[in-house]
């Protein structure tokens, strides 16, 4: 029954989420976040700005906007009124691109998503650091997380979007979109204040992930009913590597956006997946049973970034040596093998989501969610293990 269970609960749950999410959309009346190739747009030195503004629904503002001149005459071309056609047709291009983008986005919704992930992400967090997060509490904050930044309130914004998007439209449109370089740094800063708790407990996606491999667990949530692997962080992290660099590449010289085809993040806006997205989906969900957050181990671009900057995170998971007994209960009970790196101080140091098992499940509450400094265990200490 329970290893039924591993696999039913997971795909119940998928189930749910699309077809919630499908009602959702439909609800918030959703668009496609998708801005005009620039190869579509036609602006040629002889049409008119009224031309180019009803031939690409250029608004005649963002015209006006671009080229800064306020007394500008719509039945004339550019080059009458004196500009450089090259730049002109640039400014215009780039100023629209970023109209577009602001017209996708839905300014209710975001900022009341923020706020409720600073609400939420604070619960949270009192809770990892009076170490109250038991295996039942742990799957109904990631259900939460799932239900109100995924299903109800959308993919956009998500952390890995502030990466994605912005080297996307930067690789095409040689534009930076202002609202999300904000979003971006906010998110590094959770990074930097909480270890990645915008990726552990806010992202909804990377909840969706850990739902699912939280449901094949035992009771205690130490184990996989069926058997769960932990991937090398030296394998996990050099694909993730690779793979960002193959996807600013591509965006820079292509002007493709590779993630676009198959971002998991359209689950939340199910009529827009494409075909690879669903193959790709399928495969991440049933990894997801057996292997800790593969998209976030292995793919994503705001997992990179913000490994890096976790390296300097106030709080952090953190292991007292004097009450530790080198049991290795909380390194088996971890979900990927960065109890092991934190426990003895000899490597890298892979992402941590602060999940809280090895705060729970340590015997002699030697580990803390806390903002001390890592310490070196002796030489001796797990020498036997």
């Amino acid at each position: 029954m329970k290893t039924k269970n591993a696999i039913i609960l997971p795909l119940f749950t998928t189930a749910l989420v699309v077809i919630l999410s499908l009602l959702s959309t439909n609800l918030w009346m959703e668009k496609k976040e998708e801005v005009t190739a620039s190869h579509s747009i036609k602006i040629s030195t002889e049409m008119t700005l009224q031309e180019i503004s009803t031939t690409n629904g250029i608004p005649f503002k963002v015209i006006v906007q671009a080229l800064n001149k306020p007394d500008l005459d719509p039945l004339k071309s550019l080059t009458v009124q004196g500009f450089s056609f090259l730049y002109a047709r640039e400014e215009i291009l780039k100023n629209f691109a970023v109209y577009q983008e602001n017209e996708t986005k839905n300014w209710f919704k975001i900022p009341l998503k923020f706020i409720l992930w600073f609400i939420f992400m604070s619960i949270v967090f009192y809770q990892l650091i009076k170490q109250g997060l038991s295996p039942k509490k742990r799957k109904i904050y990631y259900a939460i997380s799932v239900l109100v930044f995924g299903v109800i309130l959308g993919s956009d914004p998500s952390p890995m979007g502030t990466v994605k998007d912005a080297i996307a439209l930067y690789g095409e449109k040689g534009v930076i979109f202002p609202p999300r370089m904000i979003a971006l740094c906010i998110f590094l800063l959770t990074v930097f204040l909480a270890n990645k708790m915008i990726c552990a407990w806010g992202c909804q996606f990377g909840s969706l992930q850990d739902l699912l491999f939280r449901f094949n667990r035992n009771s205690k949530d130490t184990m996989g009913v069926i058997k769960q692997y932990k991937i090398p962080f030296i394998v996990s992290n050099s694909i993730r590597l690779i793979f960002f660099v193959a996807f600013i590449a591509i965006s820079f010289i292509w002007s493709i956006d590779i993630i676009a085809e198959i971002d998991p993040f359209k689950i939340f806006r199910p009529q827009f997946l494409t075909a690879a997205g669903i193959v790709f989906l399928i495969l991440l969900f049933l990894a997801s049973i057996v292997v800790y957050r593969p998209w976030c181990y292995l793919f994503c671009p705001f997992g990179l970034i913000g490994w890096i900057v976790e390296k300097m995170s106030r709080y952090k998971i953190k292991v007292n040596y004097e009450k530790c007994i080198a049991c290795l209960a909380c390194e088996k009970a971890c979900p990927s093998d960065v109890m092991s790196a934190i426990l003895r101080q000899d490597r890298v140091i892979p992402d941590c989501f602060s999940c809280g098992v090895c705060t729970e499940i340590c015997p002699e509450k030697a580990i803390s969610f806390s903002k001390e400094k890592r310490e070196k265990p002796s030489v001796a200490k797990f020498n036997k293990q």
